[in-house]
């Protein structure tokens, strides 16, 4: 998809968000128009702005256990094809389970304060990221392995200077992952339970059937996102400089 069709789709999304609701298609209540939610924005933007430390914290904590923890260990069973047979199952098994049923006893352990949300969220995006970690590292070729133990590599060398480099689009892809599903599982925990936070705004309002005020609020989410997206892309490119090099 070419910039220009990429920006002409955007603005299409951004146009019928405006018109559709306006036009009545879509009822008010449930879809606000593009400038209600913005009006809102503008209009409370001090109480948004004192919630974005609090949600933003626990992404970036969240982002580090999940995503650090997940590439490291999917680098490590990736690398070893007994460990793959052993864990992975059960890795598999564990990552169907909803989640969200366990959010209660996370508040339990927890409370109501930032633990239960990074908790939930880095377990939230672990296993996912873990997973496509060790995807990217069981798919390289196993001769460079073999002549790395040939040349008398250690296990740890081997994950340090051969499977870590190679397999470094699939790192991308899993921080790619990773991320988006901790911004899901932060927001997420705020708004089931929480005094604080971009979430419990967006729970508040709801509850008092301010759509703008909730659409307002998922607006920050998709900048979030979207700022996210930004970097992993000047990512990508940083890392496909490196492979030419």
């Amino acid at each position: 998809m070419t910039r220009v069709s990429q920006a002409a789709l955007y603005l299409s999304i951004l146009a019928a968000w405006e018109v559709l609701p306006r036009a009545g298609v879509i009822p008010r209540l449930f879809v606000p128009s593009l400038s209600e939610a913005v009006g809102a924005l503008v209009e409370n933007h001090g109480e948004y702005l004192a919630s974005l430390p609090t949600t933003v914290g626990e992404i970036l904590v969240a982002y580090v256990i999940a995503c650090g923890g997940g590439i490291l260990v999917g680098q490590i069973i990736g690398a070893s094809p007994r460990a793959r047979r052993m864990l992975l199952p059960v890795f598999r098994s564990a990552y169907a389970v909803p989640l969200v049923v366990l959010y209660p006893v996370m508040m339990v352990w927890f409370g109501l304060g930032a633990e239960s949300k990074i908790a939930f969220a880095s377990i939230y995006a672990f296993i996912p990221t873990m997973l496509t970690a060790v995807a990217g590292v069981a798919a390289l070729s196993p001769a460079l392995g073999e002549t790395a133990r040939a040349f008398g590599a250690t296990s740890l060398q081997q994950i340090l200077f051969i499977a870590l480099p190679a397999s470094l689009p699939s790192i991308v892809a899993a921080l790619r992952l990773g991320g988006a599903l901790v911004i899901v599982g932060v927001i997420v925990a705020e708004m089931l339970g929480a005094a604080e936070g971009l979430g419990f705004l967006i729970t508040r309002y709801r509850t008092l059937l301010n759509s703008p005020g909730v659409y307002a609020g998922i607006i920050l989410v998709l900048v979030m996102t979207g700022m996210h997206e930004l970097a992993l892309r000047r990512l990508e490119r940083m890392v496909a400089s490196y492979r030419e090099t």
